[in-house]
């Protein structure tokens, strides 16, 4: 199997503090890989590590199948990225400052320039200097700068941030795009889970500093069950209704009112009616399925995941 990026046993210690502590990541060639975790987790420092702007303390990056050290920089011709917020020239418009970004890079196609801000949805503002650009145009502005030299390795910092819903879909179609297309590699960075769940190919679970899982999406999606979610007035008389006359113990208490039922022989119908027979107010009874996010949050609670 061939991996775009390796990291062994990566960890970086600041101000006597581990931030990412012998993170072992592994991003195939051509997959959208989904880095999540909490603020704070760890998430920015491992990129800004794979991507040689800070030195780790102790362990290994491998990019393209080679070892990067301190004076690694050929690599960069390769990747494009967002770390954080993305920087630009104010008073240059964004044709101006991918130009100049291509031209650093030693990629001189310009018309891969159009091409990306076409593929951005950034058009019709030539005119226009940076400073005069929304947050979510500057947002587009940073991932067009970053896919126009092509790259084959795409590294993403929360990159729907400042986004309305449409931008983000339109965005979550360029990603998939780049990987199912031009067969380009994207790692991404991201709080909206939902989002992930719909792009990603592998997941990485980062908290504390600490890589406690990767799983890939097709096993999450494999092997997601059906429960019946029910919202009542008196959780604790439900309970014993759906012990005692449904016979189920596999149920389990989210919050103070809601309940799932995790029985695939349980039918809505039949625990509305016990329910309601036994003077149980429902307020709401819905089948669900289980999804990244309670995976997520799970994984993250050290909770055993019900799939």
């Amino acid at each position: 199997m061939s991996y775009i990026i390796k990291t062994n046993q990566l960890s970086k210690t600041s101000k006597g503090e581990e931030v990412v502590s012998n993170v072992n990541m592994h991003v195939k060639q051509g997959e959208i890989y989904g880095f999540l975790g909490p603020n704070g987790s760890g998430k920015t420092t491992t990129m800004k590590m794979i991507t040689n702007l800070i030195k780790p303390t102790s362990g290994e990056v491998e990019l393209f199948g080679e070892k990067i050290t301190e004076t690694s920089f050929e690599f960069l011709k390769r990747m494009g990225n967002i770390i954080e917020y993305p920087i630009f020239y104010d008073h240059l418009t964004a044709k101006e400052n991918l130009y100049y970004h291509c031209e650093y890079m030693g990629y001189y196609d310009k018309k891969s320039i159009n091409r990306a801000l076409e593929l951005v949805k950034l058009t019709n503002i030539e005119k226009k200097k940076v400073k005069e650009l929304s947050l979510g145009m500057k947002q587009r502005l940073g991932i067009a700068r970053a896919i126009s030299t092509k790259p084959e390795l795409l590294i993403l910092d929360e990159p729907i941030n400042g986004l309305d819903p449409i931008g983000i879909k339109e965005l979550r179609d360029l990603f998939k795009m780049l990987s199912r297309e031009y067969g380009m590699t994207l790692l991404i960075s991201s709080h909206i889970l939902a989002e992930m769940e719909q792009m990603s190919d592998t997941i990485g679970m980062i908290q504390s500093g600490k890589l406690i899982k990767e799983v890939s999406m097709k096993d999450i999606n494999g092997k997601q069950t059906a429960y019946i979610e029910v919202k009542v007035q008196d959780a604790k008389k439900a309970m014993f209704v759906i012990e005692q006359h449904l016979g189920i113990h596999n149920f389990k208490m989210i919050g103070e009112q809601t309940i799932r039922i995790y029985d695939p022989a349980l039918t809505q119908q039949d625990l509305s009616k016990k329910l309601v027979m036994n003077d149980v107010g429902i307020e709401s009874i819905n089948k669900r399925h289980s999804s990244l996010e309670e995976y997520f949050l799970s994984s993250m609670n050290g909770e055993e995941v019900h799939l």
